[in-house]
């Protein structure tokens, strides 16, 4: 089994010895009282407990972040400080028995150690313990409650970023254009479709208007504006594509950001060729219930606006990271790329 230690800097191995050196005189000044400033015991005993309690610095800090990582949650800080303070307090009587102990054969250590002095050094070290172990906790969760904010911050810069950058690319005037060009050329022709066509376009904006009230919804939900989204481009670009389905019954009911779907069909469709003889084949299946799949056969343009694309992704990767670390990944091979996207178990952005 591995274990985490501490990672030290140079500053940091700077304050240990300048922390450590009025420590182990205090220490000691408790151990032999006025015989301490005894120049031979000084020296040996300053040296002696210095590099003991050096050493048991590093241990306890090392125990601190092993308890840390064994137990992270904020639910198990009650715990976690208990089990950590118990072994300190553990450590403590035994190191200090084996200083007492060592001290006592010395030869030119003229001192009889008694019971109480032993218990003075004892709770004395044992309240620094746990004064130090209730400071540094307080110090660690100020510094992870930084870390939640700026994570925090980052996450709502992302998602409106999304939001403004979905409504610039799904209401913009080109989109709109196209479909009022096409709901023209059905009612010149086909009423009953243009009908038909007027209304899934009533259902892809009311979903989109949306898109700036619900940070969640239902693949279920997802997937029925996408349905009628793809009926609009269906009219437009006939079988230059195919969208096929396979999602299961439970993924339908767990949770993704919106416009999701629709953001990466729009891509695909931006970087790819789409024609009857060689159509865009695009697939949409889940996995076991946790993870959405989205691939599509690469027929890539000469000419394609990348780096939108790029950006767009990217946004979406970094708003799945901040959740929780739930993460997007993405497959490239010559002939297909998937992206993976996890599904979320509720409303509140909690992976599955």
């Amino acid at each position: 089994m591995k274990v985490n230690l501490p990672q030290y800097s140079s500053k940091d191995f700077l304050v240990l010895p300048l922390v450590l050196l009025p420590f182990t005189m205090v220490i000691n000044y408790a151990i032999f009282d006025i015989h301490y400033f005894e120049v031979k015991v000084f020296v040996v005993s300053t040296l002696i407990t210095g590099i003991v309690f050096g050493a048991y610095f590093i241990l306890c800090s090392a125990l601190a972040v092993m308890m840390r990582n064994r137990l992270p949650k904020e639910s198990q800080t009650g715990i976690r400080l208990l089990i950590i303070i118990s072994n300190f307090l553990i450590m403590t009587g035994v190191i200090l028995a084996l200083l007492f102990w060592g001290y006592a054969g010395l030869p030119f250590v003229d001192q009889d150690f008694s019971q109480g002095r032993f218990v003075w050094a004892y709770v004395g070290l044992g309240i620094i313990n746990i004064f130090l172990t209730f400071l540094f906790e307080g110090i660690s969760r100020f510094d992870q409650w930084k870390i939640n904010l700026q994570e925090t911050e980052q996450l709502q810069k992302t998602y409106q970023r999304s939001q403004l950058a979905g409504l610039r690319d799904q209401v913009n005037p080109h989109f709109l254009f196209n479909s009022l060009n096409s709901l023209s050329s059905l009612i010149a022709e086909e009423g009953d479709e243009a009908e038909e066509f007027l209304d899934e376009m009533s259902k892809v904006y009311r979903y989109i208007l949306r898109n700036d009230i619900d940070q969640f919804v239902t693949l279920r939900t997802e997937v029925q504006f996408l349905k009628s989204y793809l009926h609009l481009l269906k009219v437009r670009f006939g079988r230059g594509f195919q969208v096929n389905f396979h999602v299961d019954e439970m993924s339908l009911d767990r949770y993704l950001p919106p416009l999701t779907l629709q953001s990466l069909i729009e891509i695909a469709f931006e970087q790819n060729t789409l024609s009857k003889t060689k159509p865009l084949i695009i697939e949409i299946f889940s996995n076991d219930q946790q993870t959405l799949c989205i691939r599509n056969n690469i027929q890539a343009k000469e000419v394609s606006n990348n780096y939108n694309d790029k950006a767009r992704l990217e946004d979406l990767v970094k708003k799945y990271a901040l959740m929780d670390h739930a993460e997007v990944l993405i497959n490239h091979t010559q002939s297909h790329r998937t992206i993976f996207i996890p599904l979320l178990k509720s409303s509140d952005g909690v992976p599955v």
